[in-house]
């Protein structure tokens, strides 16, 4: 295909726009927004081989409960009117066997071994407009029933991925990363794991980008498809333009499923909105990026900078950032780290910077890459969920192959999309 158009300029969208362009293809990137202003910018920017793991899982029905009538929880799921999201959790819910976890692990193990090279490669010449830092990353724990309970979990996946996996008990974790409180039960470091500023990723992707010719079109939000006798023919946008291609690759994120019935297709992939707010100037300076576990939120030191960020909600297409999600964030970085986040002098809420997106949530926590059924010449890529950066490169590299007909890097057969139709 000489003629490609990809929709969604996120960290999939981007790096797919990239590696076609690299292979000699005409390229086109509508965004219905700013390049890299939904999801792909205020996460944590973890690049995380060791989140091999899927959401479901045995015994993931169970915790998600514990963890919605908690105070304070990590997941929530407010009642409404929603078909398109009981279907979503009714499939979730069949995804949380062993076989289903087993299978869900190694097809996003190897997405992410792929990335991490990617990112590597990539990093030699960017680095430093990057933020790109190799410290690894910290799972930390104060209940230590929970940190004891890791323990198998480590085992399997030092066993069956070969993650490489150190243990701190107690204190000792302190010894290693300065900026926790003392009192902690413990944590375990994946070193293999990295970290960068999503921002100043989407910043270096655009410029190159630029440099290979892709066209970018910013504002330029989708309005429907023509489908023709030989697959997608045409797209039109909301301002009344419309755009043809040989062949089309749709990374639209979480708002990929709106076009699951134009497309002929079951996409089901539903936001999973995330909070995150930047403290400018934090007096809390970690060096290694951490998750607390009990609380399920991740901190990421930034130049300058803490985020704090985590939590889920299945709330639909809903961008405010309720002042209690910030502050449950805020809290449980008290609870942990040493130093106050605001900087002694300073007013705390003019150094915060405030942010939601959505992530887009496969019932299975694979990736869906896929050319369709019914239109050979549209691939989709979307479903990362909370690995969208970690997994980025390899999946639009992926993404890339299935649309030029290449021999792929991974095996594709675990994220088509007709295991769900």
């Amino acid at each position: 295909m000489n003629d490609v158009i990809v929709v969604g300029g996120g960290v999939v969208g981007c790096w797919t726009a990239l590696h076609l362009a690299q292979a000699g293809c005409k390229v086109t990137l509508l965004e219905r927004d700013s390049i890299g202003r939904g999801a792909s910018y205020g996460n944590c920017g973890y690049v995380s081989p060791s989140h091999v793991h899927p959401l479901s899982g045995p015994g993931a029905i169970k915790h998600a409960l514990e963890m919605m009538v908690r105070s304070g929880g990590a997941l929530s799921v407010p009642p409404r009117w929603d078909p398109s999201l009981w279907r979503w959790l009714m499939r979730f819910r069949k995804h949380c066997s062993g076989k289903a976890f087993e299978q869900g692990s190694r097809a996003r193990h190897a997405l992410l071994r792929s990335a991490r090279a990617l990112y590597t490669d990539f990093a030699e010449q960017h680095a430093d407009s990057l933020q790109w830092r190799t410290a690894g990353l910290m799972m930390v724990y104060r209940s230590p029933d929970r940190f004891e309970a890791y323990a198998s979990a480590a085992e399997q996946l030092q066993r069956d991925f070969g993650l490489q996996i150190n243990r701190y008990d107690g204190d000792n974790v302190s010894e290693v990363e300065p900026a926790l409180q003392s009192g902690l039960a413990g944590g375990w470091h994946f070193p293999d794991d990295a970290h960068l500023h999503p921002g100043q990723l989407m910043q270096q992707l655009r410029k190159q980008l630029d440099a290979c010719g892709v066209e970018v079109r910013e504002s330029c939000g989708v309005d429907r498809f023509v489908m023709g006798a030989g697959g997608l023919s045409q797209i039109h946008s909301d301002s009344g333009e419309s755009f043809s291609a040989d062949g089309f690759v749709i990374a639209a994120g979480a708002e990929t499923s709106r076009f699951a019935k134009s497309l002929g297709c079951k996409i089901p992939v539903v936001p999973g909105k995330g909070f995150s707010v930047t403290i400018h100037g934090a007096a809390s300076r970690p060096t290694i990026p951490m998750i607390f576990e009990d609380d399920h939120v991740a901190v990421t030191p930034l130049d300058g900078a803490l985020r704090i960020g985590s939590t889920m909600q299945f709330v639909g297409y809903d961008r405010s950032v309720p002042e209690h999600r910030i502050e449950l964030l805020k809290r449980s970085a008290k609870l942990h780290l040493r130093d106050p986040i605001h900087a002694a002098g300073e007013a705390g809420q003019e150094q915060e910077e405030r942010w939601s997106g959505w992530r887009p949530m496969s019932p299975d926590g694979i990736p869906i890459i896929s050319r369709l059924p019914k239109a050979r010449n549209v691939c989709l890529a979307t479903g990362n969920g909370m690995i969208g950066i970690a997994c980025g490169p390899a999946t639009a590299k992926l993404a890339a192959e299935l649309m030029l007909d290449q021999t792929p890097h991974v095996d594709p057969e675990p994220y088509r999309v007709a295991r769900f139709n």
